[in-house]
């Protein structure tokens, strides 16, 4: 009997030990999946947290490095849209955007308009800047072809009527339509100091003095970064109450003294604010360079980058003004323009500036360093606007 109960007792122990090493051993097996599975969800969320946080220039370094030089002389270009061919240019020409005027609206609707943006965006291989002029009151395709109601406010009328809530509640609405239709660029705020109101850009400015323009500037900027449009800063070094160079030559004779007390403010504001892009006039400014416009002219680009410290993109007037298509031939504006130190080229011409341009790179009259650093500023901004 005793024996039998030792048997026993010695049969349970053995059956104890073993359950207890079983246990041990599936919690161990347990513990090391669990630590698979979770060094696995880790590199999993770092992998997922990586795409997310994708920086600007990461992303545009990215598509830059399969590009062909082909396709990135073409994003130098801000085109009018041209009357025909419009989907196959963009093929042909690689074109960095398209900007809108009347013709391209008239007698259309919102949804048309729309469809057809989105029918240039399906062509890109790289998504295109869509812009329209879209300071308000007298500069407003959107208003003049009735595709918004009521039309977009001049910033002195929104000012009168809000003060610089005004202004904002403006820019607000404009963000609504632009993002409803597929347009990044209203190619504003206007950064002219003018008190004139004979001159000749007097009712496109906030029409105050230079710390008043600052303000409508820093506020518009900020507005414009708040809600994802591309904002412009124009027209450098500032008109002033100079003549109109959409019909002739003007040449600003003020001191650089004037202009950087004065005009340069609301550019110094706008920078700080975080612009976007600074557009140059055509006027030829005496006291920075008194031989050539100022879209054209190294040392009025030097200052915008030297002395202002200005990083982002810039970019020249409409080309076919008469201020630069008078001084100069279409081709080598365009390659001067680069040459000088714009990002961006506003054209109706590219199809024959485009190949000039190609050519002046073979023969090395325009770098490729200086081409990339272009391409990198405008495909940063695409990616900030959520293009890319």
């Amino acid at each position: 009997m005793k024996k039998r109960m030792l048997v026993s007792l010695i049969f349970l122990s053995a059956m104890v030990i073993l359950t207890a090493c079983g246990s041990s051993s599936n919690k161990a097996k347990n513990t090391s999946e669990d630590t698979k599975t979770s060094d696995s969800s880790k590199k999993e969320t770092q992998s997922t947290k990586g795409k997310i946080d994708l920086t600007a220039k990461e992303k545009a370094d990215k598509i830059m490095g399969k590009m062909t030089l082909e396709e990135k002389v073409g994003q130098l270009f801000l085109v009018r849209v041209p009357e025909q061919n419009q989907v196959e240019d963009i093929k042909n020409y690689h074109l960095g955007g398209y900007l809108l005027f009347d013709r391209d609206m008239e007698g259309k609707g919102q949804s048309e308009i729309k469809q057809t943006i989105a029918s240039y965006q399906a062509a890109s291989k790289t998504p295109m800047f869509i812009g329209s002029d879209e300071e308000g009151g007298t500069v407003s395709r959107l208003s003049r072809n009735q595709i918004v109601s009521p039309a977009f406010e001049s910033p002195q009328t929104s000012y009168q009527k809000d003060g610089w809530e005004g202004i904002t509640q403006e820019i607000d609405r404009k963000a609504q339509v632009f993002k409803e239709l597929g347009i990044q660029l209203g190619m504003f705020p206007d950064a002219d100091v003018s008190t004139d109101p004979q001159s000749f850009i007097y009712d496109r400015t906030i029409g105050m003095d230079a710390a008043g323009t600052s303000q409508y500037v820093k506020l518009s900027v900020e507005e414009m970064k708040k809600q994802k449009i591309g904002s412009t800063l124009k027209h450098f070094p500032g008109y002033g109450n100079n003549r109109d160079s959409h019909v002739e030559i003007v040449t600003d004779e003020r001191s650089i003294d004037e202009l950087r007390k004065n005009d340069f403010l609301p550019f110094e504001v706008g920078i700080k604010a975080g612009a976007d892009s600074i557009m140059v006039s055509h006027n030829v400014v005496q006291a920075i360079d008194g031989d050539r416009p100022a879209s054209i002219s190294k040392p009025v680009h030097d200052v915008i980058r030297n002395e202002l410290g200005f990083e982002g993109v810039v970019m020249t007037d409409d080309m076919d003004m008469a201020g630069l298509a008078d001084f100069i031939s279409q081709e080598e504006a365009g390659l001067q323009a680069l040459q000088a130190g714009n990002d961006l080229i506003l054209s109706s011409s590219y199809s024959s500036q485009i190949p000039f341009i190609l050519d002046a790179i073979k023969k090395g009259e325009y770098s490729e360093k200086q081409l990339n650093q272009s391409v990198e500023r405008l495909l940063i901004w695409k990616a900030e606007l959520g293009l890319i």
